[in-house]
């Protein structure tokens, strides 16, 4: 069973970064498609960024240019650095694992990042 912690979220200014960190347990990690997703108050969770095992990337048009994914395999690591921070930024963000049936499980508790204008 994969297990997912999720850290990194925190206060930052409009125009900040921070960087989230996603831990993985278990032994499949190396051929997960991992993700981060994000919900904020009153809306349904959304994409925004995944990464294959082959580190194809795929982002929400909303962070484009501004957000990166990555991930250490080795580590069963995912990353996410947030740069140019927007208050719409503002929700839990949670990191993922596309499943075998092609739904998204293996959700994290989620880290909450709060971009103040």
């Amino acid at each position: 069973q994969v297990q997912l912690v999720e850290s990194g979220g925190g206060l930052v200014q409009a125009g900040g970064s921070l960087r989230l960190s996603c831990a993985a347990s278990g032994n499949i990690f190396s051929i997960d498609v991992m993700g981060w997703y994000r919900q904020a108050p009153g809306k349904q969770r959304e994409m925004v960024a995944t990464i294959s095992r082959s580190y194809t990337t795929n982002y929400a048009d909303s962070v484009k240019g501004r957000f990166t994914i990555s991930r250490e395999n080795v580590k069963k690591m995912v990353f996410l650095q947030m740069n140019s921070l927007k208050p719409e930024d503002t929700a839990v963000y949670y990191c993922g694992r596309r499943l075998p049936t092609g739904s998204w499980g293996s959700w994290g508790r989620g880290t909450q990042v709060t971009v103040s204008s």
